[in-house]
């Protein structure tokens, strides 16, 4: 049985109640950059508090020297509203601090666009045009997120990290939410980071009404070069 095809009202209706998770999603990208840059030899030698200290502040000093970021992504969507996952494909741009545009191609072309504390949606298929401001859910993001040191996010989440080895050798990293303010908008935050080219492979993001949101990313490209039509909705 297909998903159910939701009707534009239905669509526009969702966008209202989806923009704290469009804001998360900006939130998970900009952690490749602390995430992705540790050595195997840290995580194999520290204890797991230690680990994350130490992959906290190793991802500092790269963090600094990166500009922008592609990649193509596959994104698996799990909602009560669905009969089975809702599976789509596309390409994402961001540029720090906190632009970031994601061009979906299938199963059907439209483009989210986060730029200057502003969400837009452009869903011509649909005709569907929105644009929010999230500028506060961004402030809440850089309060318990980017500028949170490893003993400030450890107030703010529960903490684990480990080693798995399928479907590929990678380090895996959770967050709970302890705070009730984000508990609002986010149940948890995984994280995978690929041990041979320590750059990040995917993040999942569950919601407290029991929805989730898998994002997979391949050939990740850290500082490409972007050209002025990057960040538009269209």
């Amino acid at each position: 049985m297909l998903p159910r095809r939701s009707t534009s009202k239905d669509v526009v209706s969702g966008f209202s109640r989806t923009i704290s998770k469009a804001a998360l999603l900006w939130v998970g990208i900009s952690l490749m950059a602390i995430v992705a840059p540790v050595s195997a030899a840290l995580w194999q030698r520290a204890a797991p508090v230690d680990a994350f200290d130490d992959l906290y502040r190793r991802g500092e000093s790269v963090n600094k020297t990166l500009k922008t970021l592609t990649a193509r992504f596959t994104e698996t969507t799990t909602s009560s509203l669905l009969t089975r996952p809702l599976v789509s494909h596309g390409v994402v741009a961001v540029e720090r601090p906190s632009r970031v545009v994601l061009r979906y191609t299938d199963p059907e072309m439209h483009v989210v666009l986060i730029d200057d504390g502003h969400l837009t949606i452009s869903w011509p298929g649909r005709n569907v045009r929105q644009v929010r401001d999230i500028g506060a859910a961004q402030r809440r993001v850089q309060k318990y997120f980017v500028d949170s040191n490893p003993a400030e996010l450890r107030q703010h989440f529960d903490i684990e990290t480990r080693e798995i080895d399928r479907p590929i050798r990678a380090y895996h990293l959770t967050l709970v939410p302890k705070r009730k303010q984000i508990k609002e908008g986010l149940a948890e935050l995984e994280l995978w980071v690929d041990q041979s080219s320590q750059l990040l492979t995917a993040m999942r993001m569950r919601f407290p009404n029991g929805d989730t949101k898998l994002m997979e990313f391949e050939d990740v490209v850290p500082n490409a070069l972007l050209d002025s039509s990057t960040f538009t909705a269209r």
